[in-house]
């Protein structure tokens, strides 16, 4: 596709310009990631490395740093950059 107007991209097309790139996920359930998007495929799971992930527990926000974590596509509810 010749053109450059998001609003015309499949959605897998818009992924794949953000490899490489820093990206929001926001996971079905109370976890949030932060990473560098490394690659995905056609079932959207999502290969991040240097993760930031955010979680809302009993005890409040919980923030683990991850070196490379794989997200199943089905969990992922929003992807955001």
């Amino acid at each position: 596709m010749s053109s450059t107007n998001p609003s015309q991209l499949l959605p897998s097309e818009l992924i794949d310009r953000c490899i490489g790139s820093k990206i929001w996920v926001i996971m079905k359930g109370d976890k949030e990631l932060v990473g560098t998007l490394r690659g995905f495929d056609v079932y959207v799971n999502m290969v991040l490395e240097d993760v930031t992930e955010y979680e809302i527990t009993s005890e409040g926000r919980r923030i683990t740093k991850l070196d490379q974590i794989l997200l199943n596509g089905n969990n992922i509810a929003i992807v955001s950059n």
